[in-house]
């Protein structure tokens, strides 16, 4: 059998707290199983925290469990560019400003993957490509935008 390398993969705020939502608790459980057994490297933002202090209890000390052994991505100047980018060709509206800025941040760091439960900005059919096509306009890789349900890969 050929052992994969792991992923780098960025994860929202929305996948923390999924862990403790009914609908998207077993898929966000087991994808953090996942980044237990090595198959994904976590990489996390001031972003992520910043946004998890505002959660409940339980879902800051979930996030706080995993954030010692993950990679960090700084807000820099390129993402808030890339973001503004994002929102200059319509993807999302000012008012969803860190939802774009999760995705620049995830693309910034060179992540091949970013996990969300957030299907109205992030992880949505129309919305996927015209994140990528930003990209490629600036000079930057496409990335994977996908839900956890999709890359737990339950198939055992």
């Amino acid at each position: 059998m050929v052992a994969l390398q792991p992923v780098r993969v960025y994860a929202d705020t929305s996948v923390y707290g999924g862990v403790f939502d009914e609908e998207f608790a077993m898929a966000s459980r087991r994808f953090f199983d996942r980044v237990g057994e090595g198959r994904f490297v976590l990489v996390v933002s001031l972003l992520v925290e910043d946004e998890l202090r505002q959660a409940p209890r339980e879902v800051m000390a979930w996030f706080e469990r995993f954030r010692s052994g993950a990679e960090g991505v700084m807000i820099s100047p390129d993402a808030l560019a890339l973001r503004q980018a994002y929102i200059d060709v319509g993807i999302v509206t000012p008012k969803s400003r860190d939802d774009a800025l999760h995705v620049a941040l995830a693309t910034i760091a060179g992540c091949p993957l970013i996990v969300s439960w957030n299907f109205r900005h992030i992880v949505h059919f129309q919305k996927v490509p015209l994140y990528n096509a930003v990209n490629i306009l600036h000079r930057r890789p496409e990335l994977e935008i996908r839900s956890p349900q999709e890359v737990i890969d339950d198939e055992e």
